[in-house]
């Protein structure tokens, strides 16, 4: 069984998808298709899942496709696609190269992340790319206190924090100053978001070692890959592991076409040129 899981905005009637049908149903698998929204879970009978959007809709379904030991192929209907691995034109000949066994499989770390309250654990989630912890209020900052193997780091103040992994280390955590970690080291970043000393900068920590953060004084909200959003108070500990389950993600291309993608995607070491239209601003070149 193959598994279609599309974003809401996809036609499910769009040609890419018909011929992909056909390819499937002519080699004798059977398609199962859903939306992301759907609750219904992966079967485990599934050799593959298919995802149909962006890098949201891959992240969605990361969860449950490491649960279910299922590999995951990613094909990006949206802007960017950095995790994806198929364009829409590419997707019948992804699958060919599948059902032929010409792929590589690609593990993933994912990270568990629970919020105990009194002794009580109250909020669980599991996560490819990260835990943001922000701020409750519009004003002010939250103080958090940090630990890492059961070792106090100390006190922040700050906007929040984020705990990433390799993978979510070219997300939010980019954005906010993080490090970019190439995904095989499968280690955890810790980024402050605008913190008030400015000597707390972001750290790399060995993926064994959990990460423990106290609210001591302050509520806060938080949410993981862009999940549901949890309302924190005072005193809860919001605890960080690594997953006991891998993601495996299907690759056609070789590994060391992650720093194609940083210079592809990200514009990362591009020259900047003149740009013509608006004279006195520079821009990036694109790629060669």
């Amino acid at each position: 069984m193959i598994v279609f899981m599309r974003h809401p905005h996809v036609d499910p009637g769009a040609r890419f998808l018909a011929d992909a049908r056909c390819l499937l149903e002519e080699a004798g698998l059977e398609v199962l298709e859903s939306t992301r929204e759907d609750s219904r879970a992966v079967p485990a009978r599934a050799r593959l899942l298919v995802t149909l959007g962006g890098d949201g809709t891959l992240l969605l379904a990361a969860r449950m496709a490491a649960a279910r030991g299922v590999p995951i192929l990613g094909v990006n209907l949206g802007r960017l696609g950095f995790l994806t691995e198929l364009e829409a034109d590419e997707l019948c000949s992804g699958l060919e190269r599948f059902i032929d066994g010409n792929y590589r499989l690609d593990e993933r770390m994912l990270i568990e992340v629970t919020v105990e309250r009194e002794g009580r654990r109250v909020r669980r989630a599991v996560g490819l790319n990260e835990l943001v912890l922000q701020r409750a209020a519009p004003d002010g900052l939250v103080r958090l206190r940090l630990m890492v193997d059961g070792q106090e780091m100390g006190q922040i103040d700050a906007d929040g924090l984020i705990v990433a992994t390799a993978t979510g280390s070219t997300a939010y955590a980019l954005a906010a100053g993080g490090p970019i970690l190439e995904p095989s080291l499968q280690e955890l970043v810790l980024v402050p978001m605008s913190p008030f000393a400015l000597t707390v900068r972001p750290i790399v920590v060995p993926r064994q070692q959990g990460v423990t953060i106290e609210l001591p004084r302050s509520a806060a909200v938080a949410s993981v890959d862009g999940g549901p959003v949890w309302r924190l108070r005072a005193g809860d500990l919001v605890r960080v592991a690594e997953y006991e389950r891998r993601l495996h993600m299907v690759r056609f291309t070789p590994p060391e076409r992650f720093y194609a993608l940083l210079r592809q995607k990200l514009g990362w070491g591009l020259p900047l040129v003149p740009t013509p239209a608006r004279a006195g601003t520079l821009e990036l070149a694109p790629p060669s």
